[in-house]
């Protein structure tokens, strides 16, 4: 079985901080979001990958990842001009799959249990498709499965439903086999000129093949917006010390809820509130609070601040006597202050510099 990775899309949602890279390559909790999506496969003994690019930043992708040999995986990657719609790119991957079964996962989703269980049961039981459902507040906002519970199967999914019969929405994991290659070439763009995943799968449904479904334990987070970033940063911090965690670095130490990577200095003053996760040759000095539900990134500074409900990205200074709050803070940034400054929420892009 070979996996897929969407990394396209523009994130005009998240702008600033995808000004100067894609999406996917955001930090939650020190690693970039798709690189869950990577550990998943792996973990699952997917080995194969297919990471799909587009034309946003496609060479940092390339630079961050390489073939794959450090991350214990083979990536080929796959480009996609335009973002044309989930069922473009897979199509674009016919030649990768060559006949296996495969995996597409988003790369902007993180999913806390991991897909070795959903991968065994795609593997065993005689589906043309298996989609993976969450339950969700907000169906509307949703593409929504209506099942048959008596075979296990979906019988209808309604992208965004104004009246919902569920809640259970389909979210960016999608086990396939050779099928979905035939449907996608009957498919005719959407109003918004893309080629739909949602109405393959309907296709699949309607021509008698088999999909069936199962509900994600744990949680999932689709990662749209700086509120969706903060929150699945928060989720992922949530993890640290637990069962099934997700994968730290090695040379971190972990005291119950804090992570603290090789050659950071702490000061003696310094106050550290779990969850939260430093990493390499930071210094943290003296009046600093960090937490709860924090990530810094590694190489930077920290001096007089307090700081909770944030990410902070490599090599960034902050020496203000600034309390920072559901913020957002990106690479090589930097934040002064000559007097005492209420709390703030900053979305800062890279290498911003800002005086308070």
């Amino acid at each position: 079985m070979k996996g897929i990775i969407l990394h396209g899309g523009h994130g005009t949602r998240l702008r600033p901080l995808t000004h100067t890279g894609p999406k996917q390559l955001l930090p939650i909790a020190n690693k970039p979001m798709s690189q869950y999506a990577l550990e998943d496969f792996r973990e699952a003994g997917i080995t194969d990958i297919g990471i799909i690019i587009g034309d946003v930043y496609p060479e940092k992708v390339k630079e961050y990842y390489g073939n794959g040999e450090n991350f214990g995986v083979k990536i080929t990657y796959i480009y996609q001009d335009k973002p044309k719609g989930i069922s473009h790119a897979i199509k674009l991957c016919k030649d990768f799959v060559n006949g296996e079964k495969f995996v597409v996962y988003l790369g902007d989703n993180i999913l806390r249990k991991g897909l070795v269980d959903y991968k065994k049961k795609f593997e065993t039981e005689n589906s043309d498709a298996l989609i993976l459902l969450c339950k969700v507040d907000d169906p509307s906002r949703f593409g929504i499965a209506e099942l048959d519970t008596d075979s296990k199967t979906i019988k209808n999914i309604i992208e965004k439903p104004k009246d919902a019969k569920s809640d259970l929405a389909v979210i960016g994991v999608y086990f396939l086999n050779q099928k979905i290659f035939d449907v996608i070439e009957k498919l005719k763009p959407s109003g918004r000129g893309e080629l739909e995943i949602t109405e393959a799968l309907q296709l699949l449904m309607n021509e008698g093949d088999i999909i069936q479904y199962d509900t994600v334990t744990g949680w999932w987070k689709d990662t749209g917006t700086p509120e969706d970033i903060l929150h699945a940063n928060q989720l992922v911090l949530d993890s640290i010390g637990k069962e099934n965690q997700f994968v730290i670095d090695a040379d971190a130490k972990i005291n119950n809820n804090i992570v603290i990577g090789n050659s950071t200095e702490i000061s003696s003053d310094s106050n550290i509130i779990g969850p939260v996760i430093i990493g390499k040759n930071c210094k943290i000095g003296s009046n600093v609070t960090i937490g709860p539900n924090v990530s810094i990134g590694s190489n930077s500074v920290l001096e007089k601040c307090q700081i909770e409900n944030s990410i902070i990205m490599e090599n960034c200074q902050i020496k203000a006597n600034v309390n920072l709050s559901g913020s957002i803070i990106a690479n090589g940034s930097q934040i002064e202050a000559n007097s005492v400054q209420n709390t703030r929420e900053l979305l800062l892009g890279e290498r911003s510099h800002l005086k308070i």
